[in-house]
């Protein structure tokens, strides 16, 4: 027994030894990613106020004369305000009508049961695993038919129909609930909808913070959709505009990291202020549960 002991001590110490060294290392690979991050976004912002000819000869150190010509240039000529209010448009209706119909639906499947929930979950999952590519020609086809291709409205039906992550993460939180809080509301006479609207969703605080900050995020840093259903130049989104320069980079260079500083200002004052509660709504969860 003595031994045994001694053999448990030991193996205990290797494994704890083990978890240290690799959070040790995961420590040190998160600090040289976040270095490398903080390093390229602000060679982005010192960039965005040099002139065109000291980018050619001088990209990493700091401007000898500050200029903000790109800046004049995007917001003069650049169509800048109508990206940025498509942007923000599509972006802010399209992240809530996401979050609405989620926390919805993963309600229903976590409180309910009823016929074919199992087949219901699965179709949500499969949902991540499909490639948005698969599914642009359908997506393009249907919005046709429709008559919402190179609207705002078909964007952000498009976006606020891709719930399949964000109703994972709600179903999660939802199973920490104490089922008894809805009980006691039934009591009183509150319906299913207003016990969803008054009860749980207030409690879902964190979860609603985190999810609205990276379905945002993926709304406003995509590409490739608007690329493909928004052909109009009116109805073009930031990160159409930006293509515009960068598809000739050297000579709109002072341009294009302007425009990369713009886009990205919401984003990072976004996370600033959110970032406590996203933390939480990650972690609350594993506490609860």
């Amino acid at each position: 027994m003595r031994t045994s002991a001694k053999e448990k001590g030991s193996s205990g110490q290797i494994y704890s030894r083990g978890n240290r060294i690799v959070r040790w290392i995961l420590s040190v690979v998160y600090i040289c990613y976040t270095m490398i991050t903080f390093f390229v976004l602000g060679v982005t912002f010192v960039d965005s106020f040099k002139s065109k000819s000291e980018l050619a000869v001088n990209l990493f150190s700091l401007p000898q004369t500050w200029v903000a010509t790109s800046y004049a240039t995007l917001f003069g000529k650049g169509n800048i305000f109508q990206s940025f209010s498509n942007s923000l448009m599509i972006t802010t209706v399209g992240t809530a009508l996401c979050i609405f119909l989620a926390s919805m639906t993963a309600y229903g499947i976590s409180r309910y049961s009823f016929r074919g929930k199992g087949a219901l979950t699965a179709y949500f999952l499969v949902g991540m695993m499909v490639p948005i590519q698969v599914t642009v020609l359908p997506l393009f086809l249907i919005m046709q038919k429709l008559h919402i291709l190179n609207t705002r409205i078909g964007m952000i039906l498009l976006y606020g129909s891709q719930i399949s992550f964000s109703m994972y993460v709600f179903a999660k939180f939802f199973r920490t609930i104490p089922v008894a809080l809805e009980e006691s509301a039934r009591l009183d006479g509150a319906s299913d909808f207003t016990t969803f609207i008054r009860i749980i969703l207030p409690i879902c605080k964190p979860v609603i913070f985190t999810m609205c900050l990276i379905t945002a995020v993926g709304c406003w840093n995509d590409f490739y959709m608007p690329m493909v259903l928004l052909s109009k130049k009116a109805k073009q989104t930031l990160t159409l505009m930006i293509y515009t320069y960068t598809s000739q980079f050297i000579r709109n260079m002072d341009v294009c990291f302007a425009a990369v500083v713009v886009t990205l200002t919401p984003v990072i004052i976004l996370y600033c202020i959110f970032s406590r509660q996203m933390v939480e709504g990650i972690t609350g969860g594993s506490v609860k549960g």
